[in-house]
């Protein structure tokens, strides 16, 4: 498990103490169900559950000797149990224990990255509010392509993390079971009826059907999840180091009192969060890409997959907290340069009105070949002589002989460009 990055809440889910309370805990609801049901005395659930107890130590100690972690785990509640721990796992098979405590340690991450979602999905909104009218230019293979706003920008990352949340609580639906089937998941020594009141003790569905294990289809779900949000973090974190570029300067990540760019450069000040944020995001897609593999186990089981995910749900879910946690806090404090947005629009000089322009000559009966070779020839003026597309427009006598000096000019008109922003954002209840 990494634990540079880890953050406390999220962190102490993955602990071995955690995981063996969540093995307790499934241990401790069959034998209560089991009770119940008179399938073990009645009276066996007030006994052990006060004494079920484990101490990590000890486990650890008893695992160098058997190999075997669920062993080591209740060979310790028997220790501390006595006699009557018989019946704790009773018609149980390790990965009951196992599987129903990962579904658990998910359950508890999921929340946490919920609200993580939550706080960038708010952050997002206010800066697309904020920037509702905030001009900048559009661009399309890094070109300078037509009028947009900056708030526009941010509702379009407010819209894809809202679907990242959808996603998310998809994917912990999917992963919000367990298993208390038995050896190869036929029930042949613990009912049913006995794993449906046990889970839903613990709060989770049973899987329909299992075998051995749950089936790594919902883990391989719920990781490749994780990665699909890594990428809109990804993709969101190469937008700023973009709009951050010294050429460029439209926003930045914020600065702090004291904080240095480069050990040669005292000038420098770096994108640095989103960069460990795009970084970070490779990770999680390969750790997708191992749970992919675990989805072919052989027959019933096998446990090619246990190793891999002992790295890979501790890592992603820790990594992803982090991810979001940083950009949240990104996000809240972007620094956004709109004169430098207006600055940069204006270097084009006017060239992001030709599609407009190209319009209104079709208007005017032009096909739109011809309108188009109108417009390039004049646009490639612009780029030839450093002059605004509106004075050579007004000055090209073809163009001229369709369209008045008025028409040309209501083409450069940068309301044109903003005038439904209020209707994509009522879209988007903003």
């Amino acid at each position: 498990m990494i634990t540079r990055y880890t953050r406390p809440q999220m962190g102490s889910i993955w602990t071995e103490e955690n995981k063996l309370n969540t093995w307790l805990k499934v241990e401790m609801a069959v034998l209560e169900t089991q009770g119940k049901h008179g399938v073990i005395p009645s009276d066996i659930p007030s006994k052990v559950i006060p004494k079920a107890k484990f101490d990590l130590k000890r486990v650890l100690e008893i695992e160098e000797v058997v190999n075997h972690d669920v062993i080591a785990f209740l060979t310790n509640i028997s220790e501390n149990v006595g006699p009557d721990a018989r019946y704790v796992h009773y018609g149980m098979t390790s990965s009951d224990v196992l599987d129903t405590g990962l579904s658990l340690q998910v359950k508890q991450a999921s929340e946490l990255l919920l609200k993580e979602l939550d706080q960038l999905i708010e952050a997002l909104k206010e800066q697309a509010q904020e920037h509702k009218m905030t001009l900048m230019v559009g661009r399309s293979h890094g070109i300078h392509a037509e009028p947009i706003t900056f708030g526009l920008k941010m509702a379009l990352f407010y819209a894809e993390f809202q679907r990242a949340k959808e996603r998310l609580l998809a994917a912990q639906e999917s992963m919000n079971v367990g298993k208390i089937s038995g050896a190869v998941g036929t029930f042949a020594n613990i009912d049913p009826e006995i794993e449906e009141e046990a889970l839903a003790i613990l709060g989770l569905k049973p899987a329909p059907i299992s075998t051995q294990i749950i089936q790594r289809d919902r883990h391989a779900y719920y990781l490749g999840t994780l990665a699909v949000i890594a990428g809109s973090l990804d993709k969101l974190a190469t937008e700023i180091r973009l709009l951050q570029k010294t050429e460029t300067l439209e926003v930045a990540e914020s600065f702090k009192k004291g904080q240095k760019g480069s050990s040669a450069m005292p000038h420098k000040r770096n994108p640095i969060t989103c960069e460990r944020i795009a970084g970070l995001s490779r990770n999680i897609r390969g750790y997708a890409l191992s749970a992919f593999e675990n989805q072919a186990l052989w027959h019933e089981r096998d446990i090619t997959h246990s190793s891999v995910e002992r790295v890979i749900f501790p890592d992603a879910t820790i990594l992803m907290d982090y991810m979001l946690s940083k950009m949240v806090d990104v996000i809240q404090n972007l620094e956004v340069y709109g004169e430098n947005m207006k600055s940069n629009m204006e270097k084009s000089r006017g060239m992001i009105f030709s599609q407009g322009l190209l319009l209104k000559l079709v208007e005017k009966g032009l096909t739109r070949e011809d309108g188009y070779r109108m417009v390039q020839q004049c646009a490639a003026r612009v780029w030839d002589e450093g002059k605004d597309l509106n004075t050579i427009v007004l000055d090209d006598d073809e163009i001229k002989t369709h369209l008045s000096e008025s028409e040309i000019k209501s083409v450069f008109d940068y309301n044109y460009h903003t005038k439904n922003v209020d209707k994509i954002f009522k879209r988007l209840n903003l």
